[in-house]
């Protein structure tokens, strides 16, 4: 059976997946360094894993095939595509084999930039309305692609 996992702490799509993860009759797997909310639903399952990276580590030993993986964390996600899962960031963009190692070595060049102070701190812009229409259309398209290649066995 293919599962949603949730790269949970900081995720601000959570409510999104369990309602698209809900249409499909996928299963949910959130995952964080601490206890967060989650829906009293027998299909969302929470995982808590304490220590840095352990939360990480957790999904990328579990997830497989057909997978998908909601993070932002490219070096996790590069983990889970290399185990033929698909990624889905929150803001609708999807890392493939084919586009996850130009964004990990953006990530990593971005990182020594900022170490060296020739870039600065700054996160990510905020979330808008657009994000969240382009992470659900993803998201769908993500599903439906998962759906097709690895169809449930009768």
């Amino acid at each position: 059976m293919l599962r949603l996992y949730i790269d949970a702490d900081a995720c601000p799509v959570k409510d999104e997946c369990y309602r698209v993860a809900k249409r499909y009759a996928w299963p949910v797997i959130v995952v964080a360094n601490s206890q967060i909310g989650i829906p009293a639903d027998p299909a969302v399952t929470m995982v808590v894993r304490l220590g840095f990276g352990a939360a990480d580590d957790w999904i990328a030993e579990q997830i497989g095939p057909g997978d998908i993986a909601i993070t932002v964390d490219v070096p996790l996600a590069a983990r889970c595509v290399e185990k033929g899962a698909l990624v889905v960031t929150n803001k609708g963009y999807l890392y493939t084999p084919g586009n996850i190692g130009e964004a990990l070595a953006v990530r990593n060049l971005n990182e020594e930039l900022r170490l060296a102070g020739v870039l600065g701190a700054g996160g990510p812009a905020p979330m808008i309305g657009k994000d969240r229409s382009k992470f659900l259309a993803k998201l769908d398209e993500a599903m439906n692609a998962a759906k097709r290649q690895f169809p449930p066995v009768e």
